[in-house]
């Protein structure tokens, strides 16, 4: 074997000593993603910043003996490389070198930021980049808070609570929406717009509890929730909880926690219910409706809501926007399937075909209606904004000022968000066009949630 290793970028650089690759202090092997839809069992490896790394079986040994002959280091490097291959080998059944070790830690594990290079050199920080993911992120409450609030509620998932929680659930709608006019508290709303602030402070902390439900999910699987937080999806302001390590769980126990979310949601309604049978306030109507909103919301499939995740954990293929590229260029351009399609098992394939297919003319489609409402929203804007600058000039009372700074700033965020995804689509048909021209990708990427 050479004594010498090759940088991990191509380069006219001089050769490097060679040493004994190491795992990236603070990453963790996660284990097989259990009910994937890979034809080929993928290994989860967690890097320092929380983000998930599928490596196909070979690269995940690689990574293990590395880290169990770490004691090797202060040795003869090749007869520690040697020793890794040999393990290797042992337990993938196939023969393994040194060289073919160093190799697949230059151009495999070092640039995913799973091990550094054979050089000694550390390696990039990897950060994923999905599409039309939550941005600006900021945490609030650290793990072990969440910790503590997902064992506090955690006795909602116990299958008596779990049944007679969805009975109450299914019985609140079913009074609310029938047997209960919400024309009235509608007019009762718009009649008193201070109700309005009510409405969405309640709104708000339904979305707040629908994040201790993904919490509490976790905690009850037996796996840690992360940290909370807010963030930008799109343009609105939005709550997260992360739940990475819920994929250490197998399909149920992932699906349980992206539909924590809306169960606690129905919760919500239902003291909501309560307290208006209690005291007649026809707004907490008007609260339960924009609930319902959020659940439909939620679960709606076409953006990075708990209907998206659902889908994906069903199918078992972690994120499914990037096959938008390989399934366009196989199902338009008529080229052959690329690397990534042909990892995956046949029917889910076929799902994820099938799921780009539709996702693609339906969010082309809203994109459609929110461009055709752009003249409207800047019209009602103006509006908006000229009335609140006589209702300030006739001195209008702080509430009022509020309320209708908040409407303006409800309609102005929808034109702010359409900018923001037409960017992201240009941004998008540019990657796709230099892959056509390039041709696919052969590394393999990480998958983030």
């Amino acid at each position: 074997m050479s004594t010498t290793a090759t940088p991990g970028v191509d380069g006219a650089e001089p050769p490097s000593a060679l040493t004994l690759p190491a795992l990236v202090e603070g990453t963790e092997f996660v284990g097989e993603f259990k009910n994937s839809g890979y034809r080929e069992q993928p290994q989860l490896v967690c890097l320092p910043n929380r983000q998930l790394v599928r490596l196909p079986p070979l690269l995940f040994l690689v990574a293990k003996a590395l880290h169990e002959h770490r004691h090797l280091a202060g040795t003869d490097v090749e007869t520690a490389l040697d020793r890794v291959a040999a393990t290797v080998s042992e337990q993938a059944g196939a023969r393994l070198t040194g060289e073919q070790v160093v190799y697949l830690v230059d151009r495999k594990l070092a640039p995913l930021g799973v091990t550094t290079y054979s050089d000694g050199t550390s390696p990039p920080l990897v950060r994923a980049d999905p599409f039309l993911a939550l941005r600006f992120k900021l945490a609030v409450f650290p793990e072990s808070v969440t910790w503590f609030i997902g064992g506090v509620f955690g006795w909602l998932f116990r299958p008596v609570m779990l049944i007679l929680a969805v009975a109450a659930i299914l019985v609140s709608e079913a009074w609310l929406l029938t047997t209960r006019s919400l024309v009235n508290a509608l007019q009762h709303v718009i009649y008193n717009p201070e109700s309005i602030l009510l409405i969405m402070a309640l709104g708000v902390a339904s979305c707040a509890f629908h994040e201790i439900g993904h919490a509490t999910a976790c905690r009850y699987g037996g796996v840690r929730p992360g940290v909370m937080g807010c963030g930008i999806y799109l343009v609105w302001p939005a709550f997260y909880t992360d739940i990475t390590e819920s994929y250490r769980l197998g399909r149920g126990g992932r699906l349980r926690a992206d539909l924590a979310g809306v169960y606690f949601n129905g919760i919500f309604i239902v003291a909501l219910t309560l307290l208006y049978l209690r005291t007649g306030y026809e707004p907490l109507l008007v609260a339960v409706l924009y609930v319902n909103i959020e659940i439909i919301q939620q679960l709606l499939p076409t953006l990075r809501f708990d209907g998206y995740y659902i889908m994906s954990d069903l199918v078992g293929v972690p994120d499914l926007f990037k096959y938008i590229g390989p399934i366009l260029r196989r199902a338009v351009l008529r080229r052959p399937a690329d690397e990534r399609l042909q990892d995956l098992k046949r029917w889910p394939q076929l799902f994820v075909t099938l799921w780009v297919l539709t996702i693609i003319p339906v969010l082309l489609f809203q994109l459609g209606l929110i461009t055709m409402q752009v003249p409207n929203l800047v019209a009602k804007d103006w509006w908006m904004m000229q009335r609140l600058w006589t209702a300030a000039s006739a001195g209008a009372g702080a509430l009022d000022l509020i309320t209708s700074g908040l409407q303006i700033l409800l309609l102005a965020l929808p034109l702010v968000g359409l900018a923001l995804i037409f960017f992201q689509l240009g941004r998008l048909l540019v990657r796709l066009a230099v892959r056509y021209i390039q041709g696919p990708a052969t590394e393999p990427v990480p998958d983030a949630r």
